[in-house]
C-alpha cells in the first residue's frame, strides 16, 4: 500500500467536506443517531448525485486498482465452468464473486487499509470542529450580551404549537434562554416566557420536568384558597389581568398536551407516564363546592374547556396504541372522575335543555355576540363549552375497546349504573330537546358548536366504527330513541319540546349511516329479535312510513317549512339505504315507495319547467335564482333516490313502473362524466348498477338514449386506437403482451357488463353494419354497431387500413366476441345477422400460407390463434367435459401451437371430448322404487311427499341413473300425476287441437333455426338424436308458438322484444326434446301438461313471454320473472350465505343477476355436461321452481375461491361467462340445497306465486 501523506489527508478532508454540506438537510432533520446512519447507508438508493461526490469517486477508484484484476479473474472462472454445463444465471455469477472478494486477502488489506486512513481523517475533521465550535460560542456570547433584550415579544405563551424538539441541547442554553428575559416585566411573566422558550428548545426528559412542575403549581393554584378563582354565577372575564395569565398557563400546558404525542414514542415510557398522570390529576381537581350550582367555583376542566374545546389533547393521546394504553390505565384506576364529571355535564346540560333554560341564555349570548365582540364568559355558556368538551372526549373515550369497559359508572345523586347504551340514549336525546339553531343553510360557524350538530358527529364516529357501533348503537333502545320523535310525528303530536326540522335531519344521517352498514340495516329490518311477530314495528317501518307521509304531505306540522324538502331528502335517503338491498326491498316493497317518489318528481319537474326567466335589473333575481336551484336539487335528488332501486332486479322493474327510467339513466350519465360517486355511502361505482340495468331490453335503451354508451365506446377508442404516449414503462413485459392493454381493460369490462342479451337485442336487431368503402382516421365510433364493424367484422382492407393498431384492435374485438357469443341468443342473433362465423373462416383461410400445390399451412400469429379459439368455441356446443377449446397462447417449444387451425367446417376431431361421444343410454334396475312411487297414489299430498323423497335419495346416492329413458318416464309420470291435483296447477288449462299440417306453413325466427341446428348437432354428439330429429324439432317449437300465442295479450311497445314472438332460442324445449330422445310427440304432451305448473314459469322462459297472466305493467317492462324474482332472491341468499361472494361481485362491478340470468334462460348449455343439466332440470320439476335458485347459489358455492381470485385479478364477468361450471355437480350440493330450503322455501315460494298479482 502506498503511504499516506498530509496531501491526501487534505483532500480527502475536502471530499468529505462536500459529501456532508450535500446530505446535511438529510441528516440534520434525522430524529436520531440510528437514523442519521440508516440515512447515510441508503443514500445511493435516495441521492441521484451520489456517484458524482468526489469522495464515491475516490472509493471506486482505489477499488478498482486495488481489486479489479482479482475480480476480472473470478468473472473468467465462473464463465468457463457455465460452459462447461454448470447452469447459472447472471445473479448467481454475482454472488460468487462477491463471496470469494469479500473472502480473499487482498479484500481484507483494503479494508484494513481504508480504515485507518478514514480514522485519522475524521479525527482531525473532529478536533477542527470542537475549536471552531469553541470560538463560536464565545463569538455568541459576546453578541448577545451586546444586542437588545427587547425582541422577545409579550405574547410568551404563543409558542404556535412549535415543539420542534432538538436533540442537541447544548451547555448553556438555559443560561440564553434567561438572558433573553426583561428584568423590567413581572416575575410571573418571565417565568411563564421561560417556560415556553424550554418547551420550544428543550429535549424531552427537560420538557418533561418543566410540564410536571407547570401542572403541579396549577393543581396548588386552583387548590389554594387565597386565590381568587371565579365562580360559575361569576363567569370568567378573559380581560382580568389573573384571568389572562391562568389561561396562558393553562393554553401552554394545551399547546404542550397537543404536540408531546408526535415525538413521545422516541423515548422511555416513564416521561409519557408522568405527563399523562400530571394531566390527569390536574383535570380531576375538585374543590368542596356548594350545594347551589351557581355558586359552584369552576374546576381547571372549565378552563382546559375554554382553550380546546373540542378535547383535540384527549383525541390525540387516544390516537397512538402506545399512550392509549397508559391513559385508559389511569383512568381506570386513579382518574375514573374525569369521566364520571364528564358524564355529569351531559347530564345537567340535558336537563337544563329540558327545562328550556338554556335556550333562553345561549339564544340571548348568541344575539349579543352578533352585534358586538365580548370578553366575557357567562355561567351559562362555560357550562355549554364545558358540556361541549365532555362530549367530544366521551365520544373519543367509546370508540376504542379498553375505553367502553370503564362502564358502566355511578354518579354521584343518581340511582342505579350508567351503561353504554344509557350514554348513547342521553345523545341522542341531546338532539332533539338541544336549542334550536341557525338553520343550515347559513353560516357553518355556529353550527359547528350546536350541540345536535356536535352530538351528530360524535355518533357519526362512532357508526363508522364496525365493533363500537355494534356494542353501542345496533340495539333496540337506541334505535327506538332516534325514532321517537318520527312516532309522535306520526301520532299528530310535537315530536319533542324543541324538535325541528334541523334535528330531525342530523337523526336522518345517524340512521342512513346505521343503515349502509349490514349490521344496523338487520337491525332496522327485523329488529334484535328476527323472529319476533311484530315486523311493522320495527325502525324500517317506520322510517318508510314517516318519508311517504312526507312525500305524500299528509303531515301538517311542517307544512310550508323552506327546510321540509331537506327533511324529506334525508328521510328518503334512509330509505335508499335499505331498498338498494335485496332484503330491504323485501320489507318496504308494500309501500310503493317508488310511486311516492316518482309522483313527487313529477310535481317537482313541472315546477322546475315553471320558474320565470329572471329579468336583468330585477330585484328578484336573486330570489329566483335562489328558487329555482332548490327545486333542482331536489329535483336532482329524487331522481337519485328512483335511480337506486335499479341496485337489485326487483327494485329495477318497480322503476320501470314508473316510467322515470330514462332520466334515471340521463342523471346517472351526468353523475358519471362528472366523475361523481353514486351515493355517500356507497363504497363502489357505477358498475353494479349499469349490470342490473342493462341486463333488460328497457335498460339498454335508456343506457344508449343517456349517452352512456356512446361515451363509453368513445372512451374506448381513445385508449385502444390513439393510447397515451406517455405512460412510462418501468418494466417491459416478455412477448407475448397481454391481448388487452390495461389501459383498455376498464372499458372492455364496461362492454361486457353492457352487452346482455336483452340490452344487444335492443341495440343492434335488424341493423346493418356500415361496410362503408373508406373510413376516415378520424371517425371514431359511437355505438355498438360500430364496435362490430370496425373491431369484430374485419372483412374489407378499407377497415383494415382505418386502424392505428390493426393487431391490437382486432384482438380486443374478438376477445369480446369470444365472451357475447358465450351467451348463445347473442351467439345466434349475430350469425344470423352478420354471420360472424363465415367471416372469421374467411379471414383464417386469408391466412394460409401455401408451401407448395399441395401443402398448406396457416401462419401463427395472434389473431390467428384467437380466431381458431372463437370458431371451435362458437361452433361446439357442450359442458367441460364434453368439448376442448383450444388455448389462446403459444406454447415454448418446437411446435408452439398443436392445435390444428381450419377455415371450414366441420371441426377436426381432436376437438370433441372422447368421454361422452360414444355413451349410451344408462340403464338401471335401482328406479324400482321411485318408478313404484309413480303408480301408487292413494293420498295425493303423501304420494308427492314420497315421491319427492325417494327422488332426492335418489340423487344422492346414484344420481347417474336418473337419465335417458329412466328420467323420461319419471318426467312424464310425475308431471302427468301433479297435474291431476288442482293445487298444484298455477295456470289454467287451455285447449289446444292445432295439427302437424296446421303449423307446418309458418316460420320460425331466423334465430329459432339455428338454435335447431345446434342443438340437433349436439344431440348427436351425444347419441341422443338421430335423422329428422331437426324436423321434428321444428315442428315442436311450432306447436309450442302456437300454442303459447293463445296465452299472449296483445301490447303496444317500443321495445323491439315486445314486438313478436319472443326473440331468444327456445332453450328448455330444445333441452326437452333432447331428454325425450328426440320423440317429438312425447315432448309437445310433456309441455301441455307441465305448462300447467308454476315451474313452468321459471324453467321455460317463452312461457311467459307477453303472457295474459301478468299484469299488463309487468309485461311493459319487458322484465321476466325469471330476473325480477329467481334472480333477485338469488342475489338476496348470495349476500346471506356467501358474503364473500357478494362483495366480491360489487367489487368487480358486476350483478350476479346477470350471469345467473344467461345460465338460466340457455338451460346451462356450454356450462354444464349433459347429465346434469338434465339434474338440473329433473330437480326442479320434481322440488319446485325454488330449487333454481338453491342451484345457483350452490354454483357460487363450488366457484367461491374462483371468484376471490378473478376479482383480484379484475376478470371476474370474464371467467363467469367464458369458463364451463368444471367439477359441478348438482347431486353433491344436495344436502347444501335441503338446507337452503328449510330456511327459505317460505319466502320463495310465497313470492313465485305472486308474479300473477297486480304491482305488490
Amino acid at each position: 500500500m502506498a503511504s499516506f501523506s498530509s496531501e491526501d489527508q487534505a483532500m480527502l478532508q475536502a471530499m468529505l467536506r462536500q459529501l456532508f454540506q450535500s446530505v446535511k438537510e438529510k441528516i440534520t432533520g434525522a430524529p436520531s443517531l440510528e437514523c442519521a446512519e440508516e440515512i447515510l447507508l441508503h443514500l445511493e438508493e435516495t441521492d441521484e448525485n451520489f456517484h458524482n461526490y468526489e469522495f464515491v469517486k475516490y472509493l471506486r477508484q482505489h477499488i478498482g486498482n486495488t481489486l479489479g484484476s482479482m475480480i476480472e479473474e473470478e468473472m473468467e472462472k465462473c464463465t468457463s465452468d457455465q460452459n462447461q454445463g454448470e447452469e447459472c444465471g447472471y445473479d448467481t455469477v454475482v454472488q460468487q464473486v462477491t463471496k470469494r472478494t469479500q473472502e480473499s486477502k487482498e479484500y481484507k488489506e483494503m479494508m484494513h487499509y481504508l480504515k485507518n486512513i478514514m480514522i485519522a481523517v475524521v479525527e482531525s475533521m473532529i478536533n477542527k470542529f470542537e475549536e471552531d465550535e469553541t470560538r463560536n460560542q464565545e463569538r455568541q456570547k459576546k453578541i448577545q450580551k451586546e444586542k437588545s433584550r427587547s425582541y422577545c415579544t409579550d405574547n410568551c405563551s404563543d409558542s404556535d404549537s412549535s415543539f420542534n424538539q432538538s436533540y442537541k441541547f447544548c451547555q448553556g442554553k438555559l443560561q440564553l434562554i434567561l438572558d433573553q428575559l426583561d428584568p423590567g416585566q413581572p416575575k410571573e411573566d418571565r417565568i411563564l416566557k421561560f417556560c415556553a422558550q424550554t418547551f420550544s428548545l428543550s429535549p424531552l426528559h427537560m420538557t418533561k420536568e418543566v410540564y410536571t412542575s407547570l401542572a403541579k403549581y396549577l393543581e396548588s393554584y386552583f387548590l389554594s384558597r387565597e386565590n381568587h378563582i371565579p365562580t360559575l354565577s361569576a363567569g370568567v372575564d378573559i380581560t382580568n389581568p389573573n384571568m389572562t395569565h391562568l389561561l396562558k398557563k393553562v393554553r401552554l400546558l394545551n399547546e404542550y398536551q397537543k404536540e408531546a404525542p408526535s415525538f413521545w414514542i422516541r423515548h422511555p415510557e416513564k416521561y409519557m407516564e408522568e405527563i399523562v398522570e400530571s394531566t390527569l390529576s390536574l383535570l380531576t381537581v375538585k374543590h368542596d363546592q356548594s350545594h347551589v350550582v351557581s355558586q359552584k367555583i369552576l374546576d381547571p376542566i372549565y378552563f382546559f374547556a375554554l382553550v380546546d374545546t373540542k378535547a383535540v389533547w384527549f383525541k390525540k393521546w387516544m390516537h397512538a396504541h402506545y399512550s392509549r394504553t397508559t391513559v385508559l390505565r389511569l383512568l381506570e384506576k386513579k382518574y375514573k372522575s374525569l369521566i364520571t364529571t364528564a358524564i355529569q355535564q351531559c347530564v345537567q346540560y340535558f336537563e337544563l335543555c329540558k327545562t328550556r333554560k338554556a335556550e333562553e341564555t345561549l339564544g340571548h349570548s348568541k344575539h349579543c355576540r352578533k352585534k358586538q365582540k365580548t370578553f366575557y364568559y357567562l355561567g351559562q355558556e362555560l357550562q355549554y363549552i364545558y358540556f361541549i368538551h365532555s362530549l367530544c372526549l366521551l365520544g373519543r373515550l367509546l370508540i376504542y375497546k379498553q375505553g367502553r369497559k370503564l362502564f358502566p359508572i355511578k354518579l354521584k345523586n343518581k340511582k342505579g349504573l350508567v351503561s353504554l347504551v344509557d350514554l348513547i340514549v342521553l345523545f341522542t336525546q341531546l338532539i332533539y330537546y338541544s336549542p334550536s339553531c341557525p338553520k343550515m343553510t347559513s353560516a357553518t360557524h355556529a353550527e359547528n358548536y350546536s350541540p345536535a350538530s356536535m352530538v351528530t358527529e360524535v355518533l357519526w364516529i362512532l357508526c363508522d366504527q364496525k365493533e363500537c357501533a355494534v356494542e353501542c348503537l345496533y340495539n333496540n333502545i337506541v334505535i327506538e330513541t332516534l325514532l321517537q320523535p318520527i312516532h309522535n310525528l306520526m301520532k299528530g303530536t310535537e315530536a319533542s319540546p324543541n324538535c325541528s326540522e334541523t334535528a330531525l335531519i342530523h337523526i336522518a344521517g345517524i340512521l342512513a349511516r346505521v343503515a349502509s352498514v349490514e349490521e344496523g340495516l338487520i337491525l332496522l329490518l327485523y329488529g334484535a329479535n328476527m323472529n319476533s311477530s311484530q315486523e311493522s314495528s320495527t325502525g324500517a317501518h317506520i322510517i318508510a312510513q314517516f318519508s311517504k307521509k312526507l312525500l305524500d304531505e299528509d303531515i301538517s306540522i311542517f307544512s310550508g317549512s323552506q327546510m321540509l324538502p331537506v327533511v324529506k331528502g334525508a328521510f328518503i335517503s334512509v330509505c335508499r339505504q335499505i331498498y338498494s338491498t335485496c332484503e330491504g326491498l323485501q320489507v318496504l316493497i308494500t309501500y310503493n315507495l317508488h310511486e311516492s317518489i316518482a309522483k313527487a318528481w313529477k310535481k317537482t319537474s313541472l315546477l322546475s319547467e315553471r320558474i320565470p326567466t329572471p329579468v336583468e335589473g330585477s330585484d328578484s333575481v336573486s330570489s329566483v335564482s335562489q328558487e329555482s336551484q332548490n327545486i333542482m336539487a331536489w329535483e336532482d335528488n329524487l331522481l337519485d333516490d328512483l335511480l337506486h332501486f335499479a341496485a337489485t332486479p326487483k327494485g329495477l322493474l318497480l322503476l320501470q313502473r314508473t316510467g322515470a327510467i330514462n332520466e334515471c339513466m340521463t342523471f346517472m350519465f351526468n353523475r358519471y362524466a362528472k366523475k361523481l360517486q353514486v351515493s355517500r355511502h356507497k363504497k363502489f361505482g357505477y358498475g353494479v348498477l349499469v349490470t342490473q340495468v342493462a341486463s333488460t331490453a328497457a335498460g339498454g335503451v335508456a343506457l344508449k338514449k343517456s349517452g352512456f354508451i356512446n361515451e363509453l365506446i368513445t372512451e374506448l377508442w381513445s385508449n385502444l386506437e390513439y393510447g397515451r404516449d406517455d405512460v412510462r414503462v418501468t418494466h417491459p413485459r416478455t412477448t407475448p403482451v397481454d391481448p388487452i392493454d390495461r389501459s383498455c381493460q376498464k372499458s372492455f369490462l364496461a362492454l361486457v357488463n353492457l352487452l346482455s342479451y336483452p340490452a344487444i337485442y335492443e341495440l343492434i336487431k335488424n341493423q346493418d353494419l356500415p361496410n362503408k368503402t373508406e373510413y376516415s382516421l378520424r371517425e371514431v365510433p359511437t355505438c355498438v354497431i360500430d364496435i362490430i364493424d370496425r373491431l369484430i367484422i374485419l372483412n374489407s382492407e378499407a377497415k383494415i387500413r382505418s386502424l392505428f393498431n390493426y393487431e391490437q384492435s382486432h384482438i380486443f374485438g374478438l376477445r369480446l366476441l369470444s365472451v357475447i357469443c358465450c351467451d348463445l341468443d347473442t351467439l345466434l342473433l349475430l350469425e344470423a345477422q352478420y354471420q360472424v362465423s363465415e367471416m372469421l373462416l374467411n379471414a383464417q383461410e386469408e391466412n394460409i400460407l401455401e408451401t407448395s400445390e399441395s401443402n398448406r399451412d396457416f401462419i401463427i400469429d395472434g389473431l390467428s390463434v384467437e380466431r381458431n379459439h372463437v370458431l371451435v368455441r362458437i361452433n361446439l356446443v357442450g359442458g367441460p367435459l364434453e368439448r376442448i377449446l383450444p388455448p389462446r397462447i403459444l406454447e415454448k417449444s418446437d411446435n408452439p401451437y398443436r392445435w390444428p387451425m381450419f377455415s371450414s367446417y366441420p371441426l377436426p376431431n381432436c376437438y370433441l371430448s372422447d368421454i361422452t361421444r360414444n355413451a349410451g343410454i344408462k340403464q338401471d334396475n335401482d328406479l324400482g322404487k321411485l318408478l313404484l312411487c309413480l303408480k301408487i297414489s292413494d293420498k295425493q299430498t303423501e304420494w308427492i311427499v314420497n315421491c319427492r323423497r325417494q327422488f332426492c335419495k335418489m340423487m344422492k346416492t346414484k344420481p347417474d341413473i336418473i337419465s335417458g329413458e329412466a328420467l323420461v318416464e319419471l318426467l312424464e309420470k310425475f308431471v302427468l300425476h301433479l297435474t291431476e291435483s288442482p293445487s298444484e296447477c298455477y295456470f289454467p288449462s287451455v285447449e289446444y287441437t292445432a295439427t302437424d299440417a296446421n303449423v307446418k306453413n309458418e316460420s320460425l325466427s331466423s334465430v329459432q333455426q339455428l338454435g335447431i341446428k345446434m342443438t340437433v348437432r349436439y344431440g348427436k354428439f351425444l347419441n341422443l338424436l338421430k335423422d329428422g330429429a331437426e324436423n321434428d324439432l321444428t315442428l315442436v317449437l311450432k306447436h309450442c308458438e302456437r300454442f303459447l300465442k293463445q296465452q299472449q295479450t296483445s301490447i303496444k311497445s317500443s321495445l323491439l322484444c315486445l314486438q313478436g314472438n319472443y326473440t331468444g332460442h327456445d332453450w328448455f324445449v330444445s333441452s326437452l326434446f333432447m331428454i325425450m330422445l328426440g320423440d317429438k310427440e312425447k315432448t309437445f304432451q310433456f309441455l301441455r301438461q307441465f305448462s300447467r305448473l308454476l315451474t313452468s314459469a321459471f324453467l321455460w322462459l317463452p312461457r311467459l313471454h307477453i303472457s295474459s297472466y301478468l299484469p299488463i305493467d309487468t309485461v311493459d317492462s319487458g322484465i321476466h320473472p325469471v330476473y325480477f324474482c329467481s334472480t333477485h332472491y338469488i342475489e338476496m341468499l348470495l349476500k346471506a350465505e356467501l358474503p364473500l361472494v357478494f362483495s366480491a361481485f360489487h367489487m368487480s362491478g358486476f350483478a350476479p343477476s346477470q350471469i345467473c340470468l344467461q345460465w338460466i334462460t340457455q338451460c346451462f348449455w356450454n356450462y354444464l355436461d349433459w347429465i346434469e343439466i338434465c339434474h338440473y332440470i329433473a330437480t326442479c320439476v320434481f322440488l319446485g321452481p325454488d330449487y333454481q335458485v338453491y342451484i345457483c347459489i350452490a354454483i357460487f358455492k363450488h366457484l367461491q375461491q374462483d371468484i376471490l381470485q378473478h376479482t383480484q385479478t379484475q376478470d371476474l364477468q370474464v371467467f363467469l361467462k367464458e369458463e364451463a361450471l368444471h367439477g359441478f355437480r348438482v347431486s353433491e350440493y344436495f344436502e347444501y340445497m335441503e338446507i337452503l330450503e328449510q330456511n327459505y322455501r317460505t319466502v320463495l315460494l310465497r313470492d313465485m306465486r305472486n308474479i300473477r298479482l297486480q304491482s305488490t
